[in-house]
């Protein structure tokens, strides 16, 4: 059985990318043959030649809000998990101790009341009344080791973002201009990000982890692409393999229009149905996302894979280079 370890790697901690880049489609990118078991080393911009008039590449048009709040004091920080209502939040909370049912934290004008803890910690805050959107800020990954700046206001969200509700952005998507997506054969789904993303595998095997759960739209506009097209279906991230391959295990005659949640958790050695490529950023070592990478390229080649593109000095995570498995 395959063990969370299996999925580590050594990445020098000056790998991680924790600025973007100047250019925005200007990342390398690590092409992965499955096939041939073969990897090149090409750049973002090169992405079109992979691509042919039949293909139909799938994005995540979900928008990053800003879910990060600090009390007026300081002393206590809420990241919004959900908004159950304006005035209604299930929220992770730090320090926890500080924040048991009863307790009471103000942001702005608006304080918030704990209610209720749930299974995962969260804290369950009624407010009086909505704080202030403008009291909160995007919450970067913990490992950029940074606060939000005026330049995360826009590269840390792809250009084609729409549909408010994520934590966190949608990486692969992030290196798309507009001019780019526009030359290449595409279409549009909606997984919000959650704080999932955030949480890592603490089980010893892989089969007993618990995946998070996620929100999803796919409109009849992009199920009918998708079953019209005669080319390879490329999911532009792990949000839209998830999402793509639970209406595969759902619905009967998939792909049609639908809105739901999914806890999905692909890992070896699940065969994907719906997704014939991916384009991907690198993700963390044990982490859910490099054993989807690895159901979907095999453990050995994607391990592989990742070697070279430390070897290469690649640049990793959020704002880090993009791998295609083809």
């Amino acid at each position: 059985m395959l063990r969370t370890v299996d999925f580590n790697y050594e990445l020098p901690a000056e790998l991680i990318a924790s600025h973007p880049l100047e250019d925005r489609s200007g990342s390398r990118m690590l092409v992965v043959h499955r096939e041939s078991g073969t990897i090149e080393h090409k750049h973002f911009l090169d992405l079109p030649q992979y691509i042919q008039p039949d293909d139909l590449l799938i994005l995540n048009d979900t928008k990053v809000v800003p879910a990060r709040f600090f009390s007026n004091d300081g002393k206590v920080e809420l990241l919004r998990v959900e908004e159950i209502s304006h005035t209604c939040w299930r929220s992770l909370v730090r320090p926890g101790k500080k924040m048991k049912i009863g307790r009471t934290v103000q942001i702005g004008e608006a304080t918030g009341t704990v209610r209720e803890i749930d299974a995962d910690g969260n804290r369950i805050i009624d407010w009086d009344q909505m704080p202030d959107p403008e009291k909160g800020s995007l919450a970067l990954p913990h490992y950029m080791e940074r606060t939000p700046e005026r330049i995360d206001d826009n590269r840390y969200q792809t250009t084609y973002a729409r549909e408010e509700g994520a934590i966190a952005a949608p990486t692969a998507g992030l290196h798309f201009t507009p001019e780019l997506l526009a030359e290449l054969p595409h279409s549009f789904l909606t997984l919000h990000v959650g704080v999932g993303t955030f949480r890592p595998v603490k089980s010893e095997l892989v089969s007993d982890h618990h995946m998070h759960c996620e929100n999803f739209s796919l409109s009849e506009k992009t199920a009918q692409k998708i079953r019209s097209k005669k080319g390879r279906a490329i999911a532009v991230g792990t949000t839209v393999t998830r999402v793509l391959e639970h209406l595969a295990e759902v619905q009967a005659d998939y792909p049609q229009e639908a809105t739901g949640a999914t806890d999905i958790f692909i890992h070896p050695p699940r065969t994907l149905r719906a997704v014939d490529a991916l384009l991907t950023n690198f993700h963390l070592p044990e982490s859910t996302l490099i054993m989807l990478v690895s159901a979907m390229a095999g453990k050995e080649l994607t391990m592989e894979a990742y070697r070279q593109a430390v070897a290469e000095r690649y640049r990793f995570f959020s704002y880090g280079d993009c791998m295609l498995i083809l």
